[in-house]
């Protein structure tokens, strides 16, 4: 039976920065949506241009099961952390490269396409860094705690966004709003080659997950994960994870990365205003992820999650009516409006704090880097990741927040019902006992 290493500590935060970044330059992409929309869209029709930058985002986020298909099967073939340094270095360069790109005005229609070709590497990549850091973490940490350690890491994409809007300000504030959207909105993007150079450097100093290494002395991988994971009994599993996670991601889009959109298409708030309040309400809600991991470690998943399901599908109408009522542009309310989105946070802490520990407990390790990249994108990818775009177009579309929550509130409250009757409990689940030498086919 493998030990659980002394060094777990460095590993998760090693693990976290990485995340961070990579996250950060997946968001960073939606966060600059406006300006980018000008840059390589015809300006004649500005909504046309934010939609068709909204579904570029989008597009990054359904491609992301691909990813966890064909890394999914490198982190169970090769190993966990060669596998996500190369997610995280395919990353860094989608996303620097996008601060190279010529736009609209200079080579035309190519300029759309070559941004559209490095979205999909972004996405790709980023199919295959989720599975690698849950699973490496998960693999690293004692079974009575993962709620709380794995809580940690799920804190990353979170903080990616901050740091994103960090940038993003400090940028605007530096070179001013002309310049910034003249040429300067570049930097964001190139600041991405510095900042994956040292997550790559970080993680060169890990070793492989002792789980893992275990696997492997034993003769024990698996030869083939997409049969295992998908052409056995465990395609159940993964069906059942791919409805938890569907819920999870749209509480999590709804939650953050709407309220961003929110603020500007619905109440018309300026760029930087947006970026200190999202940024304000995440670093206040950004602990709930830790708390609520670590509450599922005591009370378990299952309860934790689906009262985050619940409470969105319940309240997410009044809040974001209450939120339009304090973001008008003459008359901002700013305490209120950091805390009802500091509120929708703490709701994605609910879903998401314990999500990493739930899929990496509910899988053998065999097939865990699969079995839990393949679910999870699909229910963050195609359920949370159709969110901007979905809602946004419906705004766009009818004038209605009540048309433009339809789908942020039906989907939490279908996969609760769902959820529970499927989804199991498994706190009580140990990852650190003797492997099985054969599969279940």
């Amino acid at each position: 039976m493998a030990q659980i290493p002394r060094d777990f500590r460095r590993v998760i935060l090693a693990a976290s920065v990485g995340n961070v970044i990579e996250w950060y330059d997946f968001y960073i992409f939606g966060s600059l949506a406006a300006v980018l929309s000008v840059k390589f869209f015809e300006k004649s029709h500005p909504v046309a241009a934010l939609l068709s930058t909204v579904a570029l985002f989008t597009a990054g986020f359904l491609i992301r099961p691909l990813g966890a298909f064909l890394f999914g099967w490198m982190g169970d073939r090769v190993g966990r952390k060669y596998t996500f340094l190369i997610t995280l270095s395919g990353m860094g360069l989608g996303t620097g490269a996008i601060g190279l790109l010529p736009t609209f005005e200079q080579v035309g229609l190519a300029a759309a396409f070559l941004l559209f070709g490095l979205r999909m590497i972004q996405g790709l990549c980023l199919g295959g860094e989720y599975g690698g850091a849950i699973t490496y973490v998960a693999e690293h940490v004692s079974d009575a705690r993962r709620g709380y350690y794995t809580g940690w890491l799920q804190t990353s994409p979170t903080l990616g966004i901050v740091v994103s809007l960090a940038v993003i300000i400090a940028t605007r504030t530096y070179f001013g709003t002309a310049d910034f959207d003249a040429w300067a909105w570049r930097v964001p993007f190139l600041v991405s080659f510095l900042l994956v150079a040292i997550a790559i450097y970080i993680r060169l100093q890990l070793q492989e997950t002792p789980i893992f290494q275990e696997i492997k002395a034993k003769g024990e991988m698996t030869r083939n994960p997409w049969k295992e994971a998908f052409l056995s009994s465990n395609i159940k599993y993964v069906l059942i994870a791919s409805i938890v996670v569907i819920g999870e991601g749209v509480v999590w889009y709804s939650g953050q990365f709407w309220a961003l959109y929110f603020l500007q298409t619905v109440s018309k708030v300026d760029a930087l205003t947006t970026a200190y309040i999202v940024g304000g309400a995440l670093l206040i809600g950004t602990p709930s992820l830790i708390l609520f991991g670590w509450l599922s470690d005591r009370i378990g998943r299952k309860p934790v999650i689906l009262g985050g399901f619940l409470l969105a599908a319940v309240t997410y109408y009044p809040l974001y009516v209450w939120l339009q009522s304090v973001t008008q542009p003459s008359n901002i309310n700013y305490a209120v409006a950091v805390i009802i989105i500091a509120i929708l946070v703490c709701y994605v802490g609910m879903v998401y704090g314990p999500i990493g520990a739930f899929l990496a407990e509910y899988f053998p390790s065999r097939i865990r880097y699969t079995s839990v990249s393949v679910p999870y994108h699909i229910g963050n990818g195609w359920g949370g990741g159709l969110v901007p775009f979905i809602t946004t177009a419906a705004y766009t579309a009818t004038g209605s927040i009540a048309y433009a929550l339809i789908y942020p509130i039906a989907v939490p409250a279908v996969c609760f019902v769902l959820s529970l009757f499927l989804m199991p409990e498994t706190r009580h689940i140990s990852i650190w006992k003797p492997i099985e030498s054969k599969a279940t086919a």
